[in-house]
């Protein structure tokens, strides 16, 4: 397997099994901000499920065809209404979502082969590779994780 298809793949398979493990802290825990004046925990999960979903049918079945890609949501909405519909949900709830909507998201990236990987695509006016673009989310990932270990340390 392509490592750079590896590296994906197993960062989001790790990153299901640790938003998991969220469902043991505590409901004070999960609704704590991340900062002053920064969503919660439960907030930050929750706005990244609907860009798993974007991603999976938006982006991936467009990007090595001659379709253009559907154009981006906005942001801000977007994200505003992910947090809004996390602070009404269950942490169970918002954790099945999330593992759902990331398993889907792993089992798309599975059928790109590692030419693939390898080669060219336009998202936008950047050219750049599948690992590029997925590396891109998985570094924001990262940030929110870390953000949410030390909340929660």
């Amino acid at each position: 397997m392509n490592p750079d298809k590896k590296q994906i793949l197993v960062h989001y398979e790790k990153s299901i099994v640790w938003v998991k493990n969220l469902v043991n802290v505590t409901e004070e825990q999960w609704r704590t901000p991340i900062a002053l004046g920064k969503w919660s925990v439960a907030e930050v999960i929750g706005h990244l499920i609907p860009w798993d979903e974007f991603v999976v049918s938006k982006r991936i079945p467009f990007l090595f065809t001659e379709d253009n890609l559907p154009k981006s949501p906005n942001v801000k909405e977007m994200n505003a209404h992910a947090a809004h519909s996390s602070r009404l949900q269950s942490k169970e709830e918002t954790i099945e979502k999330f593992v759902n909507g990331r398993q889907q998201l792993t089992n798309a990236l599975h059928h790109f082969t590692d030419k693939q990987w390898q080669q060219s695509l336009h998202i936008g006016g950047s050219k750049l590779t599948l690992y590029r673009y997925f590396s891109g989310l998985m570094d924001h990932d990262l940030q929110h994780f870390l953000q949410i270990q030390k909340v929660l340390k």
